[in-house]
């Protein structure tokens, strides 16, 4: 039996082509696509699949924070991330959240459907130049765990509302992004400030900056 698959991608003619290659394969079934996060929250909610082949770059609530919400909901999901890039932030981001997948965007039909069928039986899947340069930093001594990080000390969904607020959201649109009321992204913004040990939004905005949050989303 086929494993149901969401595809979100905020590109129809990058869904259309993965629907192309996918539909070539016995193995997966392509029940419905997005274009958004909040698109592909609501369809997993409402349709359970199996599988969710999520573009990292999405506007608005990116396929980090969308994955994290999609699991934190729905565990039982299995979510494969497709990336332009494979930079530290990207791969690291992608791992925390909960996805069982990394592949960019750049690999073969045949490694893409590999992916999935890996994930999709259990198991886990970084692309091959992914994994071999992950690994090349380790083996130099070049991957430091940042134990200091001025983001530590936020929660993931103060994180999520961050990274909107630098990408110039309003709370009121981050308040829709995220289900949330307005006070309560105005409180996670004021517990942050505090937090942080800055004033204002543009503190926050170029906190953000620094640590390389916002590149997440700009794909």
């Amino acid at each position: 039996m086929p494993f149901d698959v969401l595809l979100v991608d905020d590109h129809k003619i990058m869904r259309d082509g993965i629907k192309a290659i996918l539909s070539r394969d016995g193995n997966f079934n392509v029940v419905g696509e997005a274009a958004n996060g909040p698109d592909a929250l609501q369809f997993v909610k409402q349709n359970k699949p199996a599988l969710v082949l999520m573009d990292i770059g999405l506007p608005g609530l990116n396929g980090v924070e969308t994955t994290a919400e999609i699991l934190r909901h729905h565990p039982e999901c299995k979510v494969v991330i497709l990336s332009m890039y494979d930079d530290e932030n990207s791969v690291v981001g992608a791992v925390r959240s909960g996805a069982r997948g990394f592949v960019l965007k750049n690999v073969s039909d045949n490694d893409l459907l590999e992916a999935l069928r890996v994930v999709a039986n259990g198991g886990a899947y970084l692309s091959p130049q992914v994994s071999d340069r992950l690994l090349t930093r380790i083996q130099k001594g070049d991957l430091e765990c940042k134990q200091d990080s001025a983001l530590d000390s936020l929660s993931p969904r103060e994180v999520q509302v961050l990274r909107l607020v630098a990408d110039g959201k309003t709370s009121k649109e981050i308040a829709t992004l995220l289900v949330l009321s307005e006070q309560t992204v105005r409180s996670y913004r004021k517990t942050m400030m505090k937090k942080l040990g800055v004033n204002n939004v543009a503190g926050l905005t170029q906190l953000a900056l620094s640590t390389g949050l916002t590149q997440l989303g700009a794909e």
